[in-house]
């Protein structure tokens, strides 16, 4: 049953030998081809970093949170890499540097649940 299932894709991403592009752009690229392909059955799209640095992949979810018009699933993240980059840097194997890691950690998270909503105002690299 389709009502059962989450998509785990990547977002439409220019090619590595490509300019970058506004998070609004990949937005409406990655929500065009999903209305194209993804039945309404489906619950929730949930979103692989893809190779994406943590603010760029937090930026591009939010957008496709705040475009207007018809999105008949819940998008959020799946992200790996994008999610614990910070906090593996900022733990660096050391036992004195766990709470920082898990400052770490709430940051990014906050980040990409404030990107679920649509509402991700700051720079959560910046601490913001």
């Amino acid at each position: 049953l389709l009502e059962g299932t989450l998509l785990k894709p990547n977002m439409v991403t220019p090619g590595s030998d490509s300019k970058k592009v506004a998070p609004e752009v990949i937005a409406e690229q990655t929500v065009r081809a999903l209305l194209r392909t993804v039945p309404p059955a489906v619950p929730a799209i949930v979103f692989l970093s893809g190779g994406q640095s943590e603010e760029e992949a937090t930026r591009n979810l939010n957008a496709m949170n705040q475009l207007k018009g018809k999105k008949p699933w819940s998008l959020s993240f799946s992200f790996g890499r994008a999610l614990q980059q910070s906090t593996l840097k900022a733990w660096a194997g050391k036992e004195e540097n766990v709470e920082k890691a898990q400052a770490a950690f709430l940051t990014r998270c906050k980040a990409n649940s404030e990107a679920t909503l649509g509402t991700y105002k700051g720079d959560a690299a910046s601490g913001e």
